[in-house]
């Protein structure tokens, strides 16, 4: 990657990360306390939703920055015709790559393809808006199909001292939910998740993507 790609990506990733978590904060913490096995009201409600909101934003641009940066360089490095049926598997990489979580894994290869599909139809490369369109679609499917492993990491994390659950394993948290509440329990805060999340990935990859594109023509023309 030249230096004006590295650097277009590191601020870009960084002005992403913040936009998200400034908007996205309180909804996420409205998720979390939808998710707690005391019940919404009990943990908080609609309490403080904003709290913790500057610190978040902070942590987010290093954290951002440093996820796509490692994620475009890893796409140069597996560089592939983007006819071949093997770009899902290199975006795949480059996203674990940058952060190992099933999210990622699921939504950026879907945010490619879909990019990849609107640019094929339009002859040309999509528009940062139309970008922004297919990262809420991936994050809206991602989060949908992800929820389960999302409701087990909050009982984990909510969980009491000492008990079964509180020790992280993930298929005993599933299971235990799967015991209680069903289906419904693995899926709670499904919709709330799949809005948020949808959401976040119009704002962070749309100003992902505006912003890259703003930095390297301003490279281009001031190199």
């Amino acid at each position: 990657m030249d230096r004006p790609g590295f650097m277009a990506s590191l601020v870009a990733g960084g002005i992403a990360g913040v936009s998200v978590d400034l908007i996205l904060f309180p909804l996420d913490t409205i998720k979390t306390r939808l998710q707690s096995p005391q019940g919404f009201n009990k943990a908080g409600g609609f309490h403080g939703i904003y709290a913790g909101v500057p610190s978040a934003a902070i942590g987010s641009f290093p954290n951002a920055a440093a996820f796509f940066i490692t994620y475009e360089y890893v796409k140069w490095f597996l560089h592939t015709d983007s006819s071949s049926y093997l770009m899902p598997v290199k975006h795949m990489l480059a996203a674990s790559a940058g952060e190992v979580i099933p999210f990622s894994l699921v939504q950026f290869p879907l945010w490619e393809s879909l990019k990849a599909l609107w640019s094929g139809r339009q002859d040309h490369v999509v528009d940062s808006w139309q970008s922004a369109v297919c990262g809420a679609f991936a994050g809206g499917f991602a989060a949908a199909v992800t929820t389960p492993l999302d409701v087990a990491k909050t009982r984990i994390m909510l969980a009491k001292a000492g008990s079964s659950t509180a020790r992280g394993n993930v298929l005993s948290a599933l299971y235990g939910v799967w015991q209680s509440q069903g289906l419904t329990g693995l899926f709670a805060g499904v919709f709330p998740r799949m809005a948020a999340i949808s959401l976040g990935g119009f704002i962070f990859l749309g100003a992902y993507d505006q912003t890259h594109s703003f930095l390297l023509e301003v490279s281009r023309k001031h190199p």
